[in-house]
C-alpha cells in the first residue's frame, strides 16, 4: 500500500424477507482486516457467524493478494519469477489488468512494483530517485513479459507486480458475493472502494462534492495526489510508466462507477494517467459497463 494511505473496512448489509420474529438487532464487529481498521454491521440473526466467515474470506484473499504477506501467491511469484496452479483469483486480477493496459495504452501498468518500492525507499531517505535509478527500475517491468496461464504465471527476472490498483476492488466483489450467498441483498463494501448489492440506492458522496445513488454497482475515486512519498505533497503515489515518475495529471481525482469494484477500481487508477477528457473518455468507453462518475480538474 502506499506510505500513508488510511483505510477503513466498512461493510453494511441487511438480510432479504426475514420474518420478524427472526429479526434481530444490528450486529457491529469492529477490528482489523486488510491490515487496516475494519467494521461490519449486519442486520441478519446469524451476523456472528457471517461476519467470521467475511472475515476468513478476506484473510484467504490477503494470503493470495497481499505484497506484505512473505508467503502470499503473489509475493512467491515476485520471489521466484514463477507460480505453478495459480489461485483463480490472482489469474483474474492479472487478467483484468491486462485488458485495462491495453485500453489505457499501458498507462496501467501492474509490473511497476521495482519502480514503486524504488520510491518508497527514497522517500525514508527523504530523497527522490535519479532518473538513472528510475530507468533502472522501469527495465524490469513490462507487460509484455507477463505470461498467463492456468498452469503457471511467469515473469521476466527481475520482474515484480503490485496489485495496489486493482486488489481492494477486487477484495470488495469477493465479499459481495459472499454475503449476497448468505441471503443478504442490501449491501455497500468499502475497502477504500466501493460495492453495492441489491436494490437500495446508497448516497454515496464523491471527491469534490456531489452523491452518486449506488445500487447494484460498484464506485472508485482516485487522486494522484490523494497519498504521496513525500511530506511536502509533491510526490503523488501513482506513478507514470512512461516516466518513471509519479502522474503529473490533469485530474485532481477520478470517480468511476463499474459493475464490479475491481474495474471501477482499475480504471479510476488509469484515468489520473489520461492527458486530457477525450483520452479520458475514450478509456471509459472501452469498457461499456463503466461510467465516469466526476473527473474534477486539478
Amino acid at each position: 500500500m502506499p506510505l500513508t494511505r488510511r483505510r477503513f473496512l466498512t461493510i453494511s448489509a441487511t438480510a432479504a424477507c426475514l420474518p420478524g420474529a427472526l429479526r434481530a438487532a444490528p450486529r457491529h464487529w469492529t477490528g482489523q482486516a486488510l491490515g487496516a481498521r475494519a467494521s461490519i454491521r449486519l442486520d441478519h440473526p446469524d451476523a456472528p457467524a457471517i461476519t467470521a466467515r467475511c472475515l476468513a474470506e478476506i484473510d484467504r484473499l490477503e494470503d493470495i493478494l497481499s505484497l506484505y504477506r512473505a508467503d502470499s501467491a503473489l509475493s512467491r511469484l515476485n520471489r521466484t519469477g514463477r507460480l505453478d496452479t495459480p489461485p483463480f483469483e490472482l489469474l483474474d486480477c492479472l487478467s483484468l489488468s491486462g485488458a485495462v493496459h491495453r485500453a489505457s495504452g499501458g498507462a496501467f501498468d501492474v509490473t511497476l512494483q521495482p519502480l514503486w518500492a524504488l520510491w518508497a525507499e527514497a522517500a525514508v531517505q527523504n530523497c527522490r530517485p535519479t532518473p538513472a535509478e528510475r530507468r533502472a527500475a522501469l527495465a524490469h517491468g513490462g507487460w509484455s513479459d507477463v505470461a498467463l496461464s492456468p498452469q503457471a504465471i511467469t515473469l521476466r527476472p527481475g520482474m515484480a507486480l503490485t496489485l495496489n490498483g486493482i486488489g481492494q476492488g477486487h477484495v470488495a466483489d469477493r465479499v459481495a458475493a459472499l454475503l449476497e450467498a448468505e441471503g443478504l441483498t442490501d449491501i455497500l463494501i468499502d475497502t477504500g472502494e466501493m460495492r453495492a448489492l441489491g436494490v437500495r440506492p446508497w448516497p454515496v458522496r464523491i471527491d469534490g462534492g456531489g452523491r452518486v445513488a449506488l445500487s447494484s454497482r460498484a464506485l472508485a475515486t482516485s487522486a494522484p495526489r490523494g497519498t504521496c512519498f513525500d511530506a511536502s505533497g509533491r510526490d503523488g503515489h501513482i506513478l507514470d510508466p512512461r516516466t518513471g515518475g509519479p502522474a503529473t495529471s490533469p485530474w485532481a481525482s477520478v470517480s468511476v462507477s463499474a459493475p464490479s469494484a475491481a474495474l471501477a477500481d482499475a480504471l479510476s487508477t488509469a484515468a489520473c494517467l489520461t492527458p486530457d477528457r477525450a483520452a479520458l473518455e475514450a478509456l471509459i468507453a472501452a469498457f461499456p459497463a463503466a461510467r465516469l462518475e466526476n473527473a474534477r480538474p486539478a
